[in-house]
């Protein structure tokens, strides 16, 4: 795993795309931002966010070889920008699970705990981001 960071994102990680990498990704997140001096509870939040778009990039963004990688910008007092990037070209999209499902409500949760969010092409994949505020 790499930590860098550069203009406007201060934080940023690869993780292989497994599924035990959705923790690891939790937890360096969740140490970041509190070294930056987040909020636990906004720490929390963000955390969630994380959490959804790291197992989506595992579950539906996985390509052999290939990693996600997740960047945390941080504006000032007003919001965290999440950027969660992975090699597939499968684009999330914003359903409704049926109640006895156990599956597909990840950007459920993520569209109702952030101000907004979205996805945009890179040259290879993906990058799905997310705005919490602070």
């Amino acid at each position: 795993m790499n930590a860098q960071s550069h203009p406007g994102h201060p934080w940023r990680r690869t993780f292989t795309s497994v599924p035990r990498s959705v923790g690891a990704a939790r937890r360096a997140v969740r140490g970041a931002l509190l070294a930056h001096g987040v909020a636990p509870d906004t720490a929390d939040t963000v955390v969630l966010v994380v959490s959804e778009l790291a197992a989506n990039a595992v579950r539906h963004g996985r390509v052999p070889g290939r990693l996600f990688e997740v960047r945390i910008g941080l504006d000032g007092e007003k919001e965290i920008t999440v950027e969660v990037s992975d090699a597939g070209e499968t684009y999330p999209v914003l359903g409704e699970a049926d109640a006895e499902a156990e599956t597909g409500r990840g950007l459920v949760l993520v569209a109702a705990l952030a101000a907004a969010w979205g996805v945009r092409d890179r040259q290879i994949g993906k990058t799905v981001w997310a705005r919490v505020g602070r």
